[in-house]
């Protein structure tokens, strides 16, 4: 992505977003837009304000993360949206991720990680943070749950051909939006935190096969 990212954040405790435009405000390629607290404000914002990624909470007063995540990826469905919360239990990553959510960190998470998460999320593709990954892989590796699904399968063999996530959309005939949605799912099901991680596990447990 060329030029700074715009960036929107929403979180119902002034203080965490006092430290996170602090903190964001180092970051040469990273502008803080606009401000939320609540999901009804942030909906307002991405109505006036063009932005590339929102940075998202879960739990907030009047509208909740999950809600407003939702009405984003109708009304603006190029804006990445980040989920950055405390919250870790399989339901709320779960709501989350089907509401939209192109990536999912934890707000102990290490800066450099949330540096590199909004990147990736600018540049429209997928982030879990390690933990996250983790906790998915584990549930998804009970009894009875399901591997990779034939689509999964084949959307990971076009990211590990180098593709990125609009040709893939444009080669199946897919949105980008469930483009990043199948790979939210593949980071969950193999526990990895990237594309890259994806296709590292995937080769190494036979699922696809790397070209030369």
């Amino acid at each position: 992505m060329k030029g700074r990212i715009r960036l929107l954040l929403a979180d119902d405790h002034p203080v965490v977003r006092d430290g996170l435009r602090g903190m964001l405000s180092s970051e040469p390629d990273v502008e803080v837009v606009g401000e939320a607290a609540n999901g009804e404000e942030l909906l307002r914002l991405v109505e006036r304000i063009q932005a590339d990624v929102a940075l998202v909470d879960l739990r907030m007063p009047v509208m909740d993360g999950v809600t407003a995540i939702g009405l984003i990826r109708e009304r603006r469905p190029e804006m990445g949206v980040l989920v950055l919360t405390t919250y870790d239990t399989d339901a709320d990553i779960r709501r989350a991720v089907e509401a939209g959510a192109t990536g999912y960190i934890l707000k102990d998470a290490p800066r450099d990680e949330l540096y590199r998460a909004i990147r990736a999320t600018a540049e429209g593709q997928s982030h879990l943070s390690p933990a996250v990954a983790a906790r998915l892989m584990h549930r998804v590796r009970e009894p009875g749950e399901e591997a990779l699904s034939g689509r999964e399968i084949e959307v990971l063999n076009l990211v590990a051909q180098g593709m990125a996530n609009k040709e893939i959309a444009r080669k199946l005939h897919l949105s980008e939006a469930t483009v990043k949605t199948h790979l939210i799912h593949v980071f969950a099901k193999l526990g990895a935190a990237d594309r890259t991680h994806a296709v590292t596990l995937a080769a190494q447990r036979g699922i696809i096969r790397l070209e030369g």
